[in-house]
C-alpha cells in the first residue's frame, strides 16, 4: 500500500489536523513514458496554503479527499521513459505520496556535483530563485542602496539578504527569534537586525534604516510592513513577494499605503517565481555560481517522517523553521 496525505476540509483560519488525513492507496503503476518516483524530500511552503482555499488565485486550488502536493526530490524507482532512468534523483512537483507516478519530461534530473540533492528544493530550486528574480528583477539594487527584507530568516528571506550583500546593499532582517537574529548577523553578514515579537519594529526601522528604504522585499505583509512603507524613500521599489501574516486571518485589514507609495513615488510589485519560467536558466546559472565560490550560504529545517509533513507544514505559521523547511521521507534505495 502506498501512504497519502489529503486535503479533507478548507481551513477559513490556522490550518490543523483537521483538514488533513493520512489515507492509504494502491501503489501506482507508471504509464509508457513516464516514471515511478519513491519520495525522499519533501518541500512544505506556505503558499501552500492559499491552495487550501478555493478562493480563485495564481494556481489552482487542492481538490478536496484528494492528495496534496508540492516540490520534492526523490528516486526513480521504475521507468518507462528514455529519460530517467532507475537510481536517477529528481525534483518537481508530485502529490503527498510515498510512490508517485509522473511523465519524465515534468521532472528534473538533480545534478548532486553542484550541492546536496536538498538544494534543489532550496537555494538552488524553487525559494533561491524566488529571491534572485524578485530582488533583481524588481527591486534593482544598487551600491549603497538601503534593502529591508522581511522573513528573512526563511528560504526566500535568507537568500535575498545574501544576494543584497553581493549588490552592495546596506541590508536589514526582521525575524522572530533572537536564534534567527544571530543566524543573519554572524552567517549571512546582515548589518542589521530586528526581532518584531521583542522589539518594536517602527523605533528599530528608524533606528536601523537612517537614510530611508530604497528597495523592501516582502514575504510577511501585516504589521511589519505597515512600518516600512513610511521609511521609502524616492522611487523606492517594493518585491511584494508574500503576506503570510495575513494568511490565516479572514478579512484582514491594515493601514492604507496608498499615500506612502504617491509621496515617495515608489513602485510595488506583486509576483510569484513562475512568472520567470522562462529565465529560470538565468537565475540558476548566478546561484550555482555564488553558491560555489562561497559567496551563498543556505541553512535547512529537516524534519523525518513521511507522517509529520502536516506538521512541519504548520509550523511555518509560527516561525519554527531556520531556513528551508524540508522532511526527509525516506532513504534512497541505491546509494
Amino acid at each position: 500500500m502506498n501512504k497519502e496525505i489529503q486535503l479533507v476540509k478548507r481551513p477559513e483560519a490556522a490550518p490543523t489536523h483537521e483538514h488533513i488525513k493520512m489515507a492509504e492507496t494502491e501503489r501506482p503503476v507508471p504509464s509508457q513514458g513516464e516514471v515511478l518516483v519513491k519520495l525522499l524530500y519533501v518541500s512544505v511552503d506556505p503558499y501552500m496554503r492559499g491552495r487550501m482555499s478555493a478562493a480563485k488565485s495564481y494556481i489552482a486550488p487542492f481538490q478536496l479527499n484528494e492528495p496534496m502536493e508540492g516540490g520534492v526530490v526523490g528516486e526513480v524507482v521504475e521507468s518507462k521513459a528514455d529519460a530517467l532512468q532507475e537510481g536517477d534523483i529528481v525534483t518537481g512537483m508530485l502529490p503527498w505520496k510515498e510512490y508517485a507516478a509522473a511523465p519524465a519530461d515534468t521532472l528534473r534530473k538533480v545534478d548532486p556535483s553542484l550541492g546536496p540533492v536538498t538544494t534543489s528544493l532550496g537555494i538552488l530550486g524553487m525559494p533561491g530563485l524566488t529571491a534572485y528574480f524578485g530582488l533583481m528583477d524588481i527591486g534593482k539594487p544598487k551600491e549603497g542602496e538601503t534593502l529591508v527584507v522581511s522573513g528573512a530568516a526563511g528560504a526566500v528571506g535568507s537568500a535575498v539578504v545574501q544576494i543584497g550583500k553581493i549588490s552592495g546593499c546596506h541590508v536589514v532582517g526582521i525575524a522572530g527569534s533572537d536564534e534567527k537574529l544571530a543566524y543573519l548577523k554572524n552567517e549571512l553578514g546582515v548589518d542589521e537586525v530586528i526581532n518584531y515579537k521583542s522589539e518594536s519594529v517602527p523605533e528599530r526601522l528608524e533606528e536601523a534604516c537612517p537614510n530611508g528604504v530604497d528597495v523592501y522585499f516582502d514575504n510577511v505583509g501585516g504589521d511589519i510592513s505597515d512600518a516600512v512603507y513610511p521609511l521609502l524613500n524616492k522611487f523606492a521599489r517594493i518585491a511584494q513577494c508574500g503576506a503570510i501574516a495575513s494568511y490565516n486571518v479572514p478579512n484582514d485589514q491594515g493601514p492604507r499605503m496608498q499615500m506612502h507609495l504617491i509621496k515617495s513615488s515608489a513602485l510595488i510589485k506583486g509576483f510569484t517565481v513562475g512568472d520567470y519560467q522562462d529565465r529560470f536558466k538565468e537565475g540558476f546559472s548566478h546561484l550555482a555560481q555564488w553558491l560555489q565560490e562561497g559567496r551563498l550560504k543556505y541553512e535547512e529545517t529537516i524534519t523525518e517522517g513521511f507522517e509529520n509533513i502536516p506538521d512541519a507544514f504548520f509550523g511555518l505559521f509560527e516561525g519554527a523553521n531556520l531556513g528551508k523547511q524540508l522532511v526527509k521521507v525516506a532513504e534512497p534505495t541505491q546509494k
